[in-house]
Formats: C-alpha cells, structure tokens, sequence
C-alpha cells in the first residue's frame, strides 16, 4: 500500500514537472530566444521554433476564412471574383515564396555560421530584389484587371463590378513582398516569435477593417469588394513599417545598419539564383492551379465559388502545417551551416511525422463533417452542395500532404531549390493538370473530377520528394 502511494505521488511530482518545462518551454517560444538551434536537442527545437511559426499560420488561416467570410455576404459573383483575383494572385505569392526561400536558406547559413552581420546584409539584398519584382507586377496588374477578369473566365458583370479588388491586390503587392521576405528573415534567423507578432498585427488590422470597408459600418465608406482589398492592403502595409522598426532596434539576431544599405550585386545575383528555383517552384505549382480553376469555371459559378470556399477552409488547415514545415526549413540551414548534415536530416524527419499526426487529425474532421464547415460561410444550396463535395474529396489527400511539404521544405532550407521545382512540375503539370482535364471535361465529371486530380497529384509528388531525399544529395548543397 505504502509502495503505491509513493508510485502515484512520484507520477503526480513526473507530471507536475513536465507541465512546468512545456509551459516554460511555451514561454520562451511565443517570447522569443536567444538559444542557439544548432546545440539544442532536436525535439526542444523544433517546438521552440514550431509553437510561433504555427501560430503565425494559425493567423494568417484565420484572416483567409474571415475575409470570404465577409466577402460571401456579397454574393457568388464576389466570391467567384476574390477566387478568381486570388488565383492569379498566386503569381505574386509564388515570387514571394521564392524569395523568401533563398532568404531562408543563405541567412539561417550566415547564422549556422555564427555570422549575424552578413546574414543582416542578406537580408537588405532580398528586400532590394522584392521591390524590383513587385513593380514589374504592379504595372500590368493595375492596368489590366478587368481584362484579367474577363480572361478568366468571369462574365462582363463580374469584370465591370469587381475589377478594383484586382486592381488594389496587384497594386498594392509590395506589402506582401516584403512581408513575406523580411518574416522569412526573422525566422531563418531563430526568432520565428517575431514573424509571428508581425503577422497577428497583419491580421488583426485586416478583420477589424474588413467589415467596416465593406459594409460601410459607422462613419466608413461601403466599399463592398474593393474594401476588402483596401483593408488587407492597410494591414498587411502597416505590419511592414512595424518590421522595418524591429530590423533597424538593434534588439533581435538580425539588425540593419544605415551605413551597410548598400547594394550588393554579387549577393543580389546569388539570391535570384537560388530564388530562381524557389519561385519556379511555386509558379509551377501556383499556374497549375489557375488553369485548375479555369477548368472549373467551366463547370459555372457556383462551382467555382463552392471550390473557392473549400480551398479557404483547407487554407486554414493547412497553413499551420506550413509553420511547422518551416521549422525544418530553419533547422536544416542552420545545422548544415554548422557542418551537422546528419542532425539536419533527423529535424525534418521528426517534423515530418509531427506534421502527419496533425494534419491526418484534421483531415477527419473535414471529410467526415464537410457541409457543417461550408454552411459557415454560404447558405445558397448549389454553393454548399459544390463546396461540400471539394472540401470532402480534397481532405483525403491530407497525410500525403503533411509529408510532401516537409520533404519539399528540407530541400530548401538546403538551398537546393531546383529539386522541388522539377517535383512540382512533373506532379501538377505533366500530372494534375491532364488529369483534371480529362476527368472534369472529357470525362464530364466536373468539380468531382477536378478535386480528385489534386489529391492524385498531391500523393505523387510525396512519394517522389520522399524517394529524391533519401538519397541525400541535397547535404552537399553549397550557398
């Protein structure tokens, strides 16, 4: 008896512990480190660096479901054109993406390498190399919306009510440029609780002024679609003056100095390389899914609006699990930078299960309640019954995905970004794309069709991203 009154005691003292070292483990995540990620153990980490980069998503997942939200109160034309916008918009997000994978893997190198100055002289060459892109982009964007519109299959209605969401989205993208680029840098660096703090802010601004703009609440202008955009614009612009403010504190791992704002060629070129194959990748991926939704335009608007719908709602799922897949990104930098390839390997397979567990959870959830999910956020029949259907079929691909966007990450923390570009091209353009043709059009199976291509594609490119990195050839990887 007194033997089991110590073993329970013992186990209440084990568990009491525990909670203690998780709550300071939380503590220090969500707070921010200074502790050095190429000494830690792996698993303490990988949730240091996990817990705010998932939170960040968990945010960013939010902001995506409320503002269909908002936008759904309009109608399915709006809803069709924030799809339609958003899928072209891809284009800016995929350039972003791109950059901010080359940033990723040269400054979490610099760090790995104990070498902080120059990882903050990387970071000024990225930003340099969004504002290019982001004016190449916000010319034609600005100029072209309704055309834009029109090509993509939206009606003349649609094009001549709902052209200045596009208009203000295209114009506006440096925010989301450099957003992206300089939270990259935050969290390559090690202090993933900054871009965390950086995109609530983002986000938090965008739903306060999203129903004021498009409703026209209080003394606020009704602005319908286009105050959709305007409030997305203003949060995310007002989150970029708040980075700048952290860059040049002095405070964090990563500091600009006036006197270094110098253009550097050689860095800038070494960033456009490995970004080349960063934002291929994510054109790859990103141009297969507007012809994706072209081939589902074609099935009619309601379709379409339910697709756009879903994929919000999957958004939300999945955008955590891209937190966590960036924490293998960060890890793999900076443990090759400190010549500890093997330790590299181990955090992205760790992850990787991590990832499956989480996302094979939410996957149920979703397959098994679809039409409760949908109903949020539209009641019109037609719309939920389409929305129903993708959100069910998509959601069995999940554990494919949890897996192949870990792999895909690992790959890039490495500077390896050619690898994940020809993956997505062989998966969603010599893949996805016919096969969503062929059963959505020729097979006349429509959205079914369509949604059944993406999970087929999605499986595909695991399965290669999981063979290609067994081989190890990325460890070699030199930037």
């Amino acid at each position: 008896m007194l033997r089991k009154r110590v073993s329970v005691l013992s186990l209440q003292k084990l568990k009491d512990i525990d909670l203690k070292e998780l709550w300071i483990d939380v503590k220090e995540a969500i707070g921010g480190t200074e502790r050095d990620f190429t000494k830690s153990s792996l698993g303490k980490a990988i949730f240091i660096l996990a817990v705010p980069m998932v939170l960040e998503m968990i945010m960013e997942s939010v902001f995506a479901v409320v503002d269909i939200f908002f936008v759904s109160k309009l109608g399915a034309d709006a809803v069709a054109t924030v799809g339609l916008t958003e899928s072209v918009m891809t284009i800016v997000y995929a350039v972003g993406m791109g950059l901010s994978v080359a940033t990723t893997a040269l400054v979490s190198r610099r760090i790995g390498e104990k070498n902080n100055k120059q990882a903050g002289v990387v970071a000024f060459q990225a930003m340099m190399v969004g504002l290019i892109f982001s004016v190449c982009i916000a010319i034609p964007g600005v100029l072209f919306a309704g055309e834009f519109l029109k090509l993509m299959g939206a009606t003349d209605s649609m094009a001549a009510e709902g052209y200045l969401f596009p208009a203000i989205m295209f114009g506006g993208n440096v925010v989301i440029m450099l957003l992206f680029i300089i939270n990259a840098v935050f969290r390559s660096s090690g202090d993933a609780a900054i871009s965390m703090r950086v995109m609530w802010l983002a986000n938090i601004i965008n739903i306060i002024l999203d129903p004021l703009l498009i409703f026209g609440i209080g003394p606020f202008p009704e602005l319908g679609l286009a105050g959709a955009a305007i409030a997305t614009t203003t949060g995310r612009g007002l989150a970029v003056l708040y980075q700048f403010y952290l860059l040049f504190g002095g405070r964090h791992r990563i500091r600009l100095y006036w006197h270094s704002l110098k253009i550097q060629f050689n860095v800038m070129l070494k960033l456009v390389k490995i970004s080349g194959g960063g934002i291929l990748q994510n054109l790859i991926a990103t141009s297969s899914w507007i012809l994706l939704v072209r081939i589902i335009a074609v099935s009619g608007p309601e379709a379409l609006a339910g697709y756009t719908i879903a994929i919000r709602i999957i958004i939300f799922a999945l955008l955590p699990a891209w937190g966590l897949s960036n924490a293998a990104s960060t890890l793999v930098g900076q443990n090759l930078g400190a010549n500890q390839p093997e330790r590299a390997e181990r955090s992205v397979w760790i992850t990787g299960y991590v990832n499956m567990i989480f996302m094979g959870v939410m996957g149920i959830i979703l397959a098994v309640f679809p039409e409760f999910w949908i109903k949020l956020f539209i009641g019109e029949v037609a719309v939920v019954d389409n929305g129903t259907l993708a959100l069910r079929v998509i959601s069995f691909g999940f554990l494919f995905y949890a897996l192949g966007m870990v792999l895909m990450q690992g790959f890039n923390g490495s500077g390896d970004t050619i690898t994940p570009s020809k993956i997505n091209f062989m998966s969603f353009w010599l893949f996805e794309i016919p096969l969503a043709y062929f059963l959505a059009i020729v097979l006349n199976m429509g959205l079914f069709g369509a949604s059944l291509s993406i999970v087929i594609a999605e499986s595909f490119l695991a399965i290669t991203a999981l063979y290609l990195f067994r081989k190890g050839k990325w460890k070699q990887r030199k930037v």
